[in-house]
């Protein structure tokens, strides 16, 4: 949700109040003139000097203020709901909208080149942009609007040919959330990796206990990734989580992590005896799956939501396994073929091959 909290100190300290809508005169809420740092969540706000939105106007985009540049001055607060994602404005060097033109569409320094102190009106196509005197965001400064038609900076601003910086106010940033489609899976790849090998004999009339540990750790590793489609709106910074599972939860930050690696520990249970006259082969296997799965990203940004859709990838090599093969010895005197069946080995869960 868009917000503003504001507070009458320095530092987030002090009396505090939230908005999440046009504020045209803080005095009747009993906080005008009193605010010295604030924080801002979604779409950019504007301050202004005086009640009704007249005044001075400063833009506080979306992130925290320990500090504003005129505290103690606000008294009233406007929540920008325009579409800001593609800005542009139109600079012309006369008035009415004549002689030379500049097409803008990000922040930009005229002093850099031929267009600083030139212009005389304007025309705004889209977004909101702050209109400055001065390089690097100095002196006075002033907001145009989407549709506006400036004819004459020295009539409407007394600003005439003293344009020298500007740039579009940015949008909030939208909140993601992404559900996978499980019923839509692919399974690409299939493979079991033989990751160890024990072999024991008894040769007695007995029954022995095998020499091993009755349990080993092994590694397990699984590699995921997130693709976005080609025609994303979302911008290289933002995050959001990806729940594949309970204890799997993938956080994506497009254009830095969009990868991950788990590697983790698992015990695999092992026989602890060997029968009489037996030779006992263990191979211990590790299942390795490759799979996509779609992803659909809900974005909402400035109440307006919109859906794209992704793609999740992974190579997991979390599951463990162990196959054991009995086989009895010859008998004493002759040979003995061994018989070949397939049964659970007695409170491991694992597959015994008689």
């Amino acid at each position: 949700m868009n917000r503003i909290t504001v507070y009458e100190r320095a530092n987030f300290e002090g009396l505090s109040r939230e908005f999440t809508c046009d504020v045209p005169d803080l005095h009747e809420l009993d906080f005008g003139d009193c605010i010295a740092s604030l924080k801002v969540v979604g779409q950019p706000w504007i301050a202004y000097t005086d009640p009704k939105y007249e005044g001075e106007p400063y833009a506080f985009e979306e992130g925290e203020y320990p500090s504003v540049g005129r505290p103690n001055s606000f008294s009233a607060l406007r929540l920008v709901h325009h579409d800001l994602g593609d800005p542009q404005i139109t600079l012309y060097e006369q008035p009415n909208f004549q002689g030379a033109c500049k097409v803008v569409t990000e922040e930009t320094n005229l002093a850099y080149g031929y267009f600083n102190d030139r212009v005389a009106s304007h025309v705004v196509q889209r977004g909101v942009w702050l209109l400055y005197q001065h390089p690097g965001r100095g002196g006075w400064h002033c907001l145009a609007w989407p549709g506006e038609r400036l004819a004459d900076y020295k009539l409407e601003l007394n600003f005439q040919a003293r344009l020298s910086h500007l740039r579009p106010l940015q949008p909030g940033r939208p909140l993601v959330s992404a559900r996978l489609l499980w019923e839509q899976k692919r399974v690409e790849a299939e493979r079991e990796v033989l990751v160890d090998e024990i072999e024991g004999v008894n040769e007695t009339e007995s029954e022995q206990a095998l020499a091993a540990s009755s349990s080993r750790e092994y590694g397990t590793t699984l590699w995921q990734s997130f693709h976005f489609s080609n025609a994303t709106s979302l911008k290289a910074g933002l995050s959001f989580t990806l729940t594949v599972e309970a204890s799997n939860i993938f956080t994506v930050q497009k254009g830095r992590s969009e990868s991950s690696t788990r590697r983790e520990r698992v015990e695999v249970q092992l026989p602890a005896k060997i029968p009489p006259r037996t030779a006992l082969s263990i191979q211990v296997l590790r299942k390795e799956v490759t799979l996509s799965v779609p992803v659909l990203l809900t974005i909402t940004q400035n109440e307006a939501v919109r859906t794209e859709m992704g793609e999740y990838r992974s190579v997991s090599g979390t599951n463990i396994s162990a196959r054991y093969s009995l086989k009895p010895l010859p008998a004493a005197g002759r040979e003995q073929a061994a018989t070949e069946g397939t049964e659970l080995v007695p409170g491991t869960g694992m597959q015994l091959k008689l």
